[in-house]
């Protein structure tokens, strides 16, 4: 079995009786701040080199006591305390079998990243300011995991600066590998039952208090008057309702300070209604009191329902699949597990970057459909594969008509005639989650930006809680009309005469047989075309693809006859082209090239669409008249080339390597 990159350098490191040094992201400014210059340089030290004769990897016996330091960042420390809050959940994300002694200088963390679990290598050099950590850091516990998992995720980002821009919906993703899906805490909105449904399947469900009061100082987190720290996230662990002695009935939330791990009692920071030393437990009985007691782990306290809402402004929801959640405890007996499938794609520029619905380009999206066998709720999630400078991203779903085929895409017209079902927000962030109902039946999914021709590579995911189907949709390569068709006595005979004119400048340049090449065709077009952007189908290649087209003999001459069946067939081009150049003349936004080459009569799929984009497509994200012309005898005559070879209409062939290269050479 191949030794795992890790295990690499710990071997080489110990050959060599040396630390190691990561490459990948190296201890320089630049690591540190990409963008902006700080007034100030770092150091980086190694833990070891900090003065810490108590220092250590990880305690799990020790409480969470991680502080942003200087420079860090609030959000994260939050999503930290979370995680280490499910402890079956962290030794996934920080491997227990690592320490300060043994480790030769290199760390291994695991995140969700991109679609996928990844391994983050990272040394244990450290930026500091004055002697101390510039970022996060631990207080009495001396424990460093913190300091350096966040050293991996910068990593992952490209610098320490890119995790100004994230989110605790960020971080919770990254760390949990769930799907994240935030809600507003409003007392109308939200009734105990909400919760407990959240709380019957594999979710995380964690609350959020949030106030407009400035934070003082960096490292000192402000409470409220009951206790509850703001801006960080609290853990629900379930909901129980208890009766008081005059037969009174109170719901109750029963929580977790995930920056606690004392017990019940005057170390509990919590000090509203039910808090140890209320009096509101003078309100039930002995054992009603022993009874919700009992039900008490480290660092957990009760609150009423009403209690909760007044407080809390946010829930913060992480569901997570079937498989990530199969080694918390805590979520084994939850009755309700979600099931996940992904997929994974991206908008790329004139092929699938059609932008938001209010684009006329949107219907060239990528399009998945979902299939729900039986009614249950369903879990959308979109997540852009970038953490700087993210695009605005967002989905719209419609249900499936039943007049197109179950893997056949849906064309323009569909969307200008029927509704959506439902629409995400739209958001600069790398994450757009939306929790429904779907009742059974088909609907078709459409992840995009919201401006045209931005380019990302991204990941669905769907969670549900029974069975469902997901799949992408592709549309058949096919050709609808003839893209060149042959003149006929009556074809516009005002078109054919026009041509004529030019017949006296081809028999000038003409052979003995009235035919010419492409240099002399060449020299024709630029004799014969206006001084407009049509001028520009007056190049070389152009005629080489247009002998190429119609020479059946293999000498490399046409004649007038072929000449004349170009030409008018370039006027219907250009007439198409002009349709789609609304903007300004001649020029053609690439995300308009699909439908431009669906009327001229070609159906193409995704794959060949961003075959035909990088070989046609400008700097700027357009098409020229000479670009849409050249591609569409391209297409012209790999179509001519397969139906040759196409006996048996089955659109499979069998072609010698001789007639292959031929044919490649050809188009």
């Amino acid at each position: 079995m191949m030794a795992s990159k890790y295990e690499r350098i710990i071997s080489d490191c110990r050959s060599r009786n040396q630390l190691w040094e990561d490459a990948d992201f190296p201890a320089i400014q630049s690591s540190v701040f990409y963008y902006q210059t700080p007034p100030f340089t770092f150091q980086w030290k190694r833990i070891a080199e900090l003065n810490n004769p108590q220092a250590s990897f990880l305690n799990e016996n020790a409480e969470f006591d991680v502080i942003p330091g200087k420079m860090g960042d609030r959000w994260l420390v939050s999503c930290l305390g979370v995680l280490y809050s499910l402890r079956n959940l962290f030794y996934r994300v920080v491997p227990a079998d690592q320490g300060l002694d043994k480790s030769l200088g290199i760390y291994r963390f695991r995140l969700w990243w991109c679609g996928e679990w990844v391994e983050v290598l990272v040394d244990d050099r450290l930026p500091t300011i004055n002697g101390r950590l510039a970022f996060m850091q631990p207080q009495a516990s001396n424990c460093f995991w913190a300091a350096l998992l966040e050293k991996a995720i910068a990593k992952l980002h490209g610098s320490y600066e890119a995790l100004k821009y994230g989110t605790r919906s960020d971080g919770l993703t990254d760390l949990l590998g769930g799907v994240v899906k935030c809600m507003p805490i409003v007392a109308d909105s939200i009734r105990p039952q909400t919760l407990k449904d959240q709380l019957a399947t594999t979710c995380i469900v964690t609350c959020i208090a949030v106030k407009n009061a400035p934070v003082q100082k960096k490292n000192t987190t402000e409470r409220l008057a009951n206790g509850i720290l703001l801006n960080v996230n609290y853990r629900l662990s379930c909901l129980d309702k208890v009766e008081t002695v005059i037969g009174d009935s109170v719901q109750l939330i029963r929580m977790k300070d995930t920056f606690s791990a004392k017990p019940f009692g005057d170390k509990t920071h919590f000090a509203g209604d039910w808090s140890p030393l209320s009096k509101t437990w003078e309100r039930v009985s002995a054992a009603e009191r022993g009874r919700l007691l009992g039900q008490l782990e480290l660092g957990e306290f009760w609150i009423s329902f009403y209690d909760f809402v007044q407080t809390f402004t946010t829930l913060e929801v992480v569901y997570l699949d079937s498989e990530t959640a199969s080694g918390e405890e805590m979520l084994k007996g939850r009755p309700l597990h979600w099931k996940m499938k992904m997929y994974q794609g991206q908008w790329k520029r004139g092929v699938t970057a059609g932008g938001c619905r209010n684009h006329e380009s949107f219907h060239i999206n990528p399009q998945l459909m979902i299939s729900i066998q039986e009614k249950q709720d369903i879990v959308v999630a979109l997540n852009q594969h970038t953490a700087v400078e993210p695009k605005v991203i967002g989905f719209t779903m419609y249900m499936w008509n039943r007049d197109y085929s179950l893997n056949e895409c849906l064309q323009k017209d569909f969307f200008k005639n029927h509704v959506s079902f439902l629409n995400s927000d739209y958001g600069n962030t790398r994450h757009v989650s939306y929790h429904t109902q779907l009742e059974v039946g088909h609907y078709v999914l459409m992840p995009t930006t919201y401006e045209p021709a931005e380019e990302a590579q991204f990941t669905v995911r769907i969670l549900g809680t029974a069975a469902f189907r997901l799949s992408c949709l592709e549309t058949q390569t096919m050709i609808l009309l003839d893209p060149f068709p042959s003149l006929k006595s009556d074809d516009n005979v005002q078109k054919i005469k026009s041509v004529c004119q030019y017949e006296p400048v081809y028999m000038q340049l003409a052979d003995e047989n009235k035919t010419i090449n492409c240099f002399e065709l060449h020299e024709l077009l630029e004799a014969c075309l206006p001084n407009d952007y049509i001028k520009g189908c007056a190049n070389i290649d152009i005629c080489r693809q247009v002998i190429a087209l119609q020479d059946k003999t293999g000498n490399g001459r046409i004649t007038f006859q072929q000449f004349k069946t170009f030409m008018v067939n370039l006027k219907s081009w250009q007439g198409v082209f002009k349709m789609y150049t609304k903007e300004k003349a001649g020029i053609l936004r690439a995300e308009r090239l699909r439908d431009a080459l669906y009327d001229i009569g070609f159906q193409l799929s995704t794959d060949i669409m961003n075959c035909l984009i990088q070989r046609y497509i400008r700097k700027d994200g357009t098409l020229r008249l000479s670009d849409f012309v050249s591609a569409v005898m391209h297409l012209t005559t790999a179509f001519n080339q397969f139906h040759l070879k196409n006996y048996n209409q089955v659109n499979v062939i069998e072609v010698h390597l001789h007639d292959w290269i031929k044919s490649i050479l050809s188009c």
